[in-house]
């Protein structure tokens, strides 16, 4: 199997405080099985800064107030682990940054399993969701989008990048359960 299914963010801090990321849950709990049995390497991304805001940027507004949030932003805090539940195959990445590949080992992950295709859903689309999809395609990845299995705090913006970005970029948009795997 070459095609990787990455989910981004969806950690107890977001699902927990983000209705909008609450609703991706579902359809991703039903896509797991599926997904795992047909071979198909499951990777979940979390979002987390050090306790001590070493790799928060001075200058960044935003990422300073995810940081200020308190402990659902803060490594090691019950904030940041997985609301999916994870298997023994699969791998967990931790990023600091808006891409699944910024800073991380996950192009060395899935280039050492000969991983060509990735499925990428998570939250929020405007953000882990385009950034992810957009450094896949850098790195020569093809690229699905799974359109139920993302969703953003604007559904505006969701359906904006849904239905005009990503088609525009050639990446694939399907809804989970219409993913061939």
């Amino acid at each position: 199997m070459t095609t990787a299914l990455i989910i981004g963010d969806l950690q107890r801090g977001i699902t927990g405080g983000y209705p909008f990321a609450q609703q991706v849950v579902p359809p991703l709990t039903e896509l797991l099985p599926r997904a795992r049995a047909a071979g198909v390497l499951v990777v979940f991304v979390h979002f987390a800064f050090r306790a001590n805001g070493a790799d928060v940027p001075p200058g960044s507004a935003l990422m300073k107030s995810f940081f200020e949030a308190g402990d659902a932003f803060h490594e090691g805090s019950a904030g940041t682990e997985l609301a999916l539940p994870v298997a023994e195959e699969d791998v967990v990445v931790l990023k600091r940054r808006a891409s699944a590949f910024a800073g991380t080992d996950l192009d060395l992950v899935l280039r050492a399993r000969g991983v060509t295709t990735v499925a990428v859903a998570g939250v929020a689309t405007s953000a882990m969701v385009a950034a992810t999809c957009y450094d896949a395609a850098d790195r020569g990845y093809q690229v699905t989008v799974l359109s139920d299995g993302c969703g953003d705090g604007d559904p505006a913006l969701h359906d904006f990048f849904v239905d005009a970005v990503f088609p525009s970029r050639g990446f694939d948009v399907v809804s989970c359960d219409k993913w061939q795997v």
